[in-house]
C-alpha cells in the first residue's frame, strides 16, 4: 500500500469519527433542550399547586381515562431526563396492590406526577404512614388520596372470615374492623366494607400521624378517601 493510500484511509477514518462525535453531541444537545422546554412548559410549579387544584388535576385525568381521551402526559424522553434530577409529585396515592388499579393509568398521569403507595386492602400501618409523612414533609405533596376499589379481594377475605395462610392474615386483621362496622348495614356487604375501610383509614390519620394532621390544619395538605369502580373506571370521592 502506498503512502498516499494510507493517508487516504486515515483521512476517511478521521472523517467518520468526527461525524460520529458530531451526531452524539447533537443528540445530547437535543435531549437537554427537550428537558429544558418540558420544564418551561409545565403548567405550574408544584409548590404553587393548592390541595384543591391538585385534586382537580387528578380528577380531570380520571375523566380523560373514562372518556378514553388519555393524553399520556409526562411520559416523553424529555420527562425522563427532567425527573431524573428531582421529583415533585402533586399527589400521594395509597391504593390497593390489585393489578387493575394502577394510579398513573386511571388518573392519566406520568413519571414524577404521583407518589404511589400500594398495599392490598389500602390500609395504614407504620410503613405506609412513614411514606405519607415523607411525601408531605420532604416533597411538599399537597394532596393525599386513600383509594379503595370495587370487589377488593383483600376486603373479601376479611369478609369471609376464613383462616388464611402465612402473612396474609396481617392484611385480613387490618381490614376486619371495617367488616365489623358494617355487619348490619343494608345493601351490598362487600362494597359496604370497601367504603368503610377507606373512611376508617382517612379518619385514622388524624390520630395516627400528628405530622399529617398538622399539615392538614395548616392548609398545606388535603386528605380524601376514594373508591375506584372496576366496571366504569370512575373514581368517586367518598370521604
Amino acid at each position: 500500500m502506498t503512502e498516499s493510500e494510507r493517508t487516504g484511509m486515515i483521512s476517511r477514518r478521521n472523517l467518520i469519527l468526527r461525524a460520529g462525535a458530531g451526531m452524539l453531541a447533537a443528540s445530547i444537545a437535543s435531549t437537554l433542550l427537550q428537558a429544558k422546554e418540558a420544564k418551561a412548559a409545565n403548567l405550574e410549579p408544584i409548590s404553587q399547586i393548592t390541595p384543591d387544584d391538585a385534586l382537580k388535576k387528578l380528577m380531570d385525568g380520571n375523566q380523560r381515562y373514562i372518556d378514553q381521551k388519555r393524553t399520556f402526559t409526562d411520559q416523553s424522553r424529555s420527562r425522563i431526563v427532567e425527573v431524573a434530577q428531582a421529583q415533585h409529585p402533586f399527589a400521594t396515592i395509597l391504593a390497593c396492590s390489585d393489578s387493575r388499579v394502577a394510579p398513573e393509568i386511571i388518573f392519566d398521569q406520568g413519571l414524577g406526577d404521583l407518589f404511589d403507595i400500594r398495599v392490598a386492602g389500602n390500609f395504614l400501618d407504620d410503613g405506609v404512614l412513614g411514606n405519607m409523612e415523607y411525601a408531605a414533609l420532604e416533597l411538599g405533596v399537597p394532596l393525599l388520596v386513600i383509594m379503595g376499589h370495587e370487589r377488593c379481594g383483600a376486603v373479601k377475605a376479611a369478609l369471609d372470615g376464613k383462616a388464611v395462610p402465612g402473612h396474609i392474615g396481617t392484611l385480613v386483621a387490618a381490614i376486619k374492623p371495617a367488616v365489623d362496622a358494617t355487619k348490619n348495614q343494608l345493601g351490598d356487604a362487600w362494597d359496604n366494607a370497601v367504603r368503610a375501610n377507606v373512611k376508617m383509614n382517612v379518619n385514622k390519620l388524624k390520630s395516627a400521624s400528628p405530622i399529617l394532621a398538622e399539615a392538614v390544619k395548616a392548609g398545606k395538605l388535603k386528605v380524601v378517601g376514594a373508591r375506584y369502580d372496576l366496571d366504569s373506571g370512575k373514581v368517586e370521592i367518598i370521604a
